[in-house]
């Protein structure tokens, strides 16, 4: 007897807890939630691969504003343009904080470097300092020869491998050390892959940590959303990220010591290196080397798998496509001509190409979702009532991808994106590829610079055709990132008219 009124009493406050929830959820008009929310995990049985896709599906069966719980953790997955507008906009204070993860503790410095630093002075300060002495206009022209001469010596080792004749380049590896070298140059001076390295153990140490870091940036973490599982040291996250922490730490240490030895004898500012080390000659006690080494990481982490995964994704559609890249072709012929290797300064005279970029950020952006937001307060998105400590996605695949904004938005049409300049935020939130608002990508300009100068270097100076009769595959591979699953290989041959310019590189 007294063993059912205990189950009479768990069925009451079940009931209870669960008519609480429905009129707590009725009388603060939250988002739908769609698909069942089961205890404890939520809706983490949705985080299935590639997320942005799976959320894309459930959007379109349930609406564009979704409140969902990922474990302890409630989410915001917003996907349609009206909405991400009045996150970025309306909202854009109260969503301008990060969501901590365990990552950032051990990655970031407790939360302190620029990309998950809660909003405040303090990152308004890294703000100011990156988009004055890396991203402004005048930092860009002082590194575009580093730009330049990264390129060069691509297609000088694409030249060695193809020779005369058309054979195989793996693309992947090719992009991913030319961004990494132009950004390492701009940073310490240094180029860490190529043929005319110093220190080879060196470039050795610092390829395996690179990957390590992409891999580890790139990965989702279930104990982010059940915290309890980091009690029983699940997968052993916590230990891998103090080793990766002291690896970090321990090169990065090792790099600042050496410019800061070379500062004895130079106080030239060539490098950012040089900047940050300046700035702390004149305020150590804020200009750590935390703070140096967190921003260095934030750079080789944030700019150089995006930049070369679109590069690949621009160059497997272009091979699938070979009638746009004859078009592009042409349009460098007619703009630059055949007596010259294409400059930085020529891209501004280059609209196909950049339609071609815009249209592969479209159907590829770098970052499907956004790097997510958290709410630092109640607000109002579409007329539902968002909860303080909210974590929101963008899902910029699924707007990008919509068919009731674009036409045919599976297929590669270049032409669509005539017109549409190169900002931030493109043609009224349809197209966002670098976020909006205050933590938008600081990166946009240099990135877009690189990019452009790289995919048009290649199309004037080589014929590229697929290496047999069947489509590039395009499947998309795991992570947060949006990269290709299996690397692209193309065939390729110099063309007679640029095979002079390319053998004096």
């Amino acid at each position: 007897m007294e063993m059912l009124s205990f189950y009479y009493f768990l069925l009451f406050l079940a009931f209870f807890l669960l008519s609480r929830h429905l009129l707590f959820s009725k009388k603060k008009n939250l988002p739908p939630s769609g698909h069942l929310c089961l205890p404890i995990i939520g809706h983490l049985y949705l985080l299935k691969k590639p997320l942005h896709r799976t959320l894309a599906r459930v959007s379109a069966q349930y609406g564009p504003i979704l409140l969902l719980k990922f474990g302890s953790r409630r989410i915001l997955h917003v996907s349609s343009p009206a909405a991400a507008e009045e996150c970025f906009t309306t909202n854009d204070i109260v969503f301008a904080n990060r969501p901590h993860f365990l990552l950032g503790k051990y990655m970031a410095f407790n939360h302190t470097t620029l990309t998950v630093a809660p909003y405040g002075q303090h990152w308004r300060n890294l703000r100011r300092l990156t988009t004055l002495e890396i991203f402004s206009t005048s930092r860009l022209e002082m590194f575009s020869t580093i730009r330049t001469n990264e390129v060069r010596s691509l297609l000088r080792r694409i030249l060695i491998v193809a020779g005369n004749s058309s054979k195989m380049v793996e693309m992947k590896s090719l992009l991913f050390e030319l961004t990494l070298n132009n950004m390492m140059m701009m940073i310490a001076g240094k180029r860490y892959y190529g043929d005319d390295l110093g220190d080879l153990d060196k470039a050795r140490q610092f390829h395996e940590l690179i990957e390590e870091f992409i891999k580890a940036a790139g990965a989702s973490n279930v104990v982010d959303f059940l915290p309890f599982l980091r009690w029983v040291g699940f997968n052993g996250l916590e230990k891998k990220l103090v080793r990766l922490q002291g690896k970090r730490d321990q090169f990065m240490q090792k790099l600042i010591e050496e410019h800061r030895m070379a500062r004895t004898q130079s106080k030239d500012e060539k490098v950012l290196l040089d900047v940050m080390l300046s700035l702390q000659e004149t305020d150590p006690n804020y200009y750590t080397d935390e703070i140096i080494i967190g921003l260095i990481q934030v750079l080789i982490t944030a700019g150089n798998d995006s930049a070369a995964g679109t590069m690949e994704w621009v160059m497997s559609l272009l091979l699938n496509h070979p009638e746009v890249l004859k078009k592009a072709q042409a349009e460098i012929d007619a703009i630059v001509g055949q007596g010259r290797l294409l400059n930085e300064s020529d891209l501004a005279n280059l609209p196909y190409l950049h339609c071609i970029i815009n249209e592969t950020l479209r159907m590829y952006p770098a970052g499907p979702l956004l790097a997510p937001h958290e709410s630092s307060e109640e607000c109002i998105v579409g007329g539902f009532t968002i909860p303080r400590g909210t974590m929101l996605l963008v899902n910029m695949w699924a707007i990008q991808n919509d068919p009731k904004l674009w036409e045919e938005p599976t297929k590669f049409m270049p032409e669509r994106m005539e017109g549409i300049g190169v900002t931030s935020v493109r043609d009224g939130y349809k197209l966002m590829p670098f976020g909006s608002g205050r933590r938008s990508c600081p990166g946009e300009g240099l990135a877009l610079r690189v990019v452009g100068l790289t995919l048009g270097s290649l199309i004037q100076c080589f014929e590229w055709e697929r290496v047999d009769e069947e489509l590039i595959d395009m499947t998309e591979g795991p992570g947060l990132t949006l990269s290709k699953a299996k690397p692209l290989e193309a065939k390729c041959k110099p063309r007679p008219a640029m095979l002079s310019f390319l053998s004096q590189l």
